[in-house]
């Protein structure tokens, strides 16, 4: 029998992504969509290239019953998801796509998120949704929150090097290059084509980028002390991707083979030969994250380089990803297709 999804927030990047990856889902049926700006429109007039799909009309969320809904899909705005989730029936499973259940210390919330949490006692179940470390949790979540794509981007990269202790953890720099759709599809003057084309520049620089309090929270849980990266984004005129590259200390060939290790069975995640990285166009509108390993010309200096699909694997692919594991389906159910490419 399939599972019947709903996606509230569909008429959003994310929202559009999740619909066109379970397009080719074995077990998963879109019951009901939800896009309150945009509610009454079929899918076909907001996303033109879903026409092929055989989809309900947008909907706003108070006008879905999900009497018959197995699981939610919340790609709503930060801050708008805790009181929808708040409202939704206690056995109704849930993969949130924002940032409003990913640190679980409301103190912290409040910090990188300018306001107070309303819905704690959700913020205390939900498990973090990066799946590969959080594989058994997941399982038997109902609540789980999705990563930042930067976040997750960063964690790949580094994850396993702080659980073994194979670098300096006090000097960590990461330099990030981050394509437009990462900030929505709202209009922004700074992502029109004429600001970004030809343009590259440096945002929430100076430790202010909200993912870090993902970084402080999970590398530090990771290391099992206070652990702070250096972490700097760049804005660059592309659609969709991430290319992390992460300057550390640490012997070149034992930092790869941690890595080489880590990922031997994951199926999402592959470290390439040593001496090889990644290139965005590598993963490009597909689940997976590759990360290659070079050594510095300074002796005792590793880079690692890191690249995934902002829209698929550091968000709505990793949901489905999750979801698969939600409800008891094979984890890589709907998200085999390789890369797009060029």
């Amino acid at each position: 029998m399939p599972h019947n999804i709903a996606i509230l927030g569909a008429s959003g990047y994310t929202g559009a992504e999740l619909i066109r990856l379970i397009a080719t889902h074995p077990s998963f049926r879109i019951a009901a969509l939800s896009g309150d700006r945009k509610a009454g429109q079929p899918m076909a007039s907001v996303y033109p290239h879903l026409r092929h799909m055989d989809l309900p009309d947008l909907a706003r969320i108070e006008d879905i019953d999900l009497k018959d809904v197995d699981l939610v899909f919340c790609a709503l705005p930060h801050a708008t998801s805790q009181a929808v989730i708040s409202e939704l029936s206690e056995d109704l499973k849930v993969v949130d796509l924002s940032a409003d259940f990913r640190l679980g210390d409301p103190a912290e919330y409040e910090k990188w998120y300018g306001k107070p949490h309303s819905a704690t006692a959700l913020q205390k179940e939900a498990v973090y949704g990066l799946t590969e470390f959080y594989r058994e949790e997941i399982r038997g979540a109902r609540l789980v929150a999705g990563t930042g794509c930067n976040a997750a981007t960063g964690q790949y990269a580094l994850r396993p090097l702080v659980e073994e202790g194979v670098i300096n953890l006090g000097d960590i720099v990461m330099d990030l290059k981050a394509a437009a759709s990462g900030a929505g599809r709202s209009l922004k003057e700074h992502l029109l084509f004429s600001e970004l084309s030809e343009n590259v520049k440096g945002y929430s620089m100076g430790g202010a980028h909200r993912h870090i309090g993902e970084f402080d929270q999970e590398l530090s849980k990771a290391a099992g002390r206070d652990v702070r990266v250096q972490f700097t984004p760049h804005l660059i005129p592309a659609t969709r991707g991430i290319l992390l590259t992460c300057y550390l200390k640490g012997d070149p060939e034992r930092v790869y083979e941690t890595l080489a290790d880590a990922y031997a069975n994951e199926v999402f995640v592959e470290v390439l030969p040593f001496g090889e990285t990644p290139q965005m166009k590598d993963v490009r509108a597909s689940n997976f994250c590759h990360i290659g390993v070079v050594g510095d010309r300074l002796s005792g200096r590793a880079t690692v380089v890191a690249a995934l699909d902002n829209l698929t694997k550091g968000s709505s692919g990793q949901a489905i990803q999750n979801a698969n594991l939600m409800l008891g389906e094979t984890e890589t159910a709907g998200l085999m297709a390789a890369p797009v490419y060029p």
